[in-house]
């Protein structure tokens, strides 16, 4: 019981931990990926329309077809926030939140992250990026915080202890790409805890451990999964040929595909709405990118060189250069691999981290313009990090293992964060955003909007209540771990199988 009570002590924990440093720093503005999406969510509650033409000024990620614009971004996140937003707005239209939104456009903090010669702190901006802030946190930021705890609990398949899979479950949050879109209103993150709690409770079913009905929530999710990013569907196929081999009664499968059914409907007739098909055709009339969609199959030419170079150790967008410490994930599945269990498990994150590199590796577009890293693999990042747990199961005793993970992941949290954080905007087109970009932002004290700058703090002060705030947080988390130890059994230096091994 005493076990229990200290388990669940430590979810809430890395919960409140994670959540804290995503909805800190609120979704950039002016942010055309970000701002398509939410245009679609306010033309559908505001308007009861799908066509974004009132909003259109604000994005160049729209569709144009037969004289109106519509968002051109798989619609998955823009539904999810609908219901959302319909409940917060009539509070937003309310004279005391009016007078709030007036008080933060003449807020002498969030002024001084203006562009010179902007248009400045408008009311009608103030109430757009307050709704974006709403949305995100309750669609992104709430499901990427409970995926930090998902990931924890799914390590113990490696007989870790508390402190190890704690100390995993922050290194994938705070120190990955998971980071800076994990209160970004896109599809990225929203997908890696879609498809990674899937996986989930996949495992858990196959083991018995929860009944076969939840193959129907399963099913659910993969098919938002599908309405949302496209290309998750490599992974959903991934999990979905798991599931086939697990389950002990596969008529379950037919559960699940009828309860993938609807969000795949509703994005048929959203689609058949606008362009009279129900295949998924908006970024064929994606106005500003024509020639990099129409560039192979949908801007998809074939595996090249300069691109996976590029997603991995390039300069500008390597995944292994912005985040080393991932690479202790890729040696876990050489560990996993050599350890002879669950196999299948293995072979799903295996196939989740090889396919979205060789499909984003195929990608005209694949440096994915603003962002910090490789954006389009965020999704088959949680996959990558559950490696790190063979990783730590086969070598975590070792003082050269330690001494790996603190230099790679303490590199990565700063790299991370430097980029994420430094300006008001993710670097772009910077040869090397690091130091062509976020460094030279953060000398000068430009530092992202955040929640303390709401408390009329500017620069680098404004970082102090977050501080102070994990500060206590992780001071707690670690007496709670504290006595548990860090792997389950410290004389047990190989993966230890649970039940039948895969």
């Amino acid at each position: 019981m005493i076990r229990i009570v200290r388990q669940f002590r430590v979810e809430i924990l890395l919960f409140l931990i994670l959540l804290a440093c995503y909805a800190y720093f609120p979704p950039r503005w002016a942010d055309w990926n970000q701002n398509s999406r939410l245009n679609l969510t306010l033309a559908i509650v505001d308007d009861r329309s799908f066509q974004i033409d009132r909003f259109v000024a604000n994005t160049g990620d729209y569709a144009k077809y037969n004289g109106h614009y519509y968002s051109d971004k798989a619609p998955g996140t823009s539904f999810l926030a609908v219901p959302v937003y319909a409940a917060v707005r009539p509070v937003l239209q309310t004279a005391p939140v009016q007078r709030f939104i007036e008080r933060l456009g003449s807020s002498a903090a969030f002024g001084e992250t203006l562009r010179p010669g902007g248009s400045g702190l408008a009311t009608e901006k103030v109430y757009f990026a307050l709704v974006l802030m709403i949305v995100s946190f309750a669609t992104v930021a709430i499901p990427a915080a409970l995926l930090g705890v998902v990931l924890y609990r799914f390590l113990e398949l490696f007989d870790l202890g508390m402190g190890w899979r704690a100390t995993i479950a922050l290194i994938y949050g705070l120190a990955t790409p998971a980071f800076p879109y994990s209160n970004a209103f896109m599809g990225h993150q929203q997908v890696a805890a879609l498809l990674f709690g899937a996986f989930w409770l996949v495992f858990l079913i196959g083991r018995q451990r929860l009944s076969p009905r939840w193959m129907l929530v399963v099913g659910f999710l993969l098919g938002w999964t599908l309405i949302t990013e496209y290309p998750a569907a490599l992974i959903v196929a991934g999990i979905g040929l798991y599931a086939l081999i697990v389950l002990p009664d596969r008529r379950w499968i037919v559960g699940a595909a009828l309860a993938g059914i609807p969000p795949l409907a509703l994005m048929m007739a959203y689609n058949f709405a606008i362009f009279g098909t129900v295949l998924p055709v908006g970024y064929k009339y994606s106005e500003l990118w024509q020639a990099e969609h129409q560039s192979g199959f949908m801007s998809l030419a074939g595996p090249n060189r300069e691109a996976l170079w590029g997603i991995t150790f390039g300069v500008h967008r390597g995944l292994f250069l912005l985040a080393p410490v991932l690479l202790t994930g890729l040696a876990g599945f050489v560990a996993w691999w050599r350890a002879g269990i669950y196999r299948r498990e293995l072979a799903v994150c295996i196939w989740a981290v090889a396919s979205f590199l060789l499909f984003n590796g195929s990608s005209v577009m694949w440096s994915g313009g603003f962002g910090v890293g490789p954006r389009y693999l965020v999704p088959m990042l949680p996959f990558l990090a559950f490696g790190m747990g063979a990783f730590l199961a086969m070598w975590g005793a070792r003082w050269q293992a330690r001494v790996t993970l603190v230099i790679t992941g303490g590199w990565s949290l700063l790299n991370v964060w430097a980029q994420t954080i430094g300006g008001q905007s993710f670097p772009q087109y910077q040869p090397n955003p690091l130091l062509d970009y976020s460094l030279p932002e953060l000398a000068a004290g430009n530092v992202a909007r955040n929640l303390g700058m709401a408390l009329n703090l500017s620069g680098w002060s404004s970082l102090l209540p977050l501080a102070l705030f994990l500060a206590v947080s992780i001071t707690v988390l670690f007496f709670v771990i504290r006595g548990s130890g860090m792997t389950e059994r410290a004389d047990q230096p190989v993966v230890r199988a649970r039940g039948v091994a895969g």
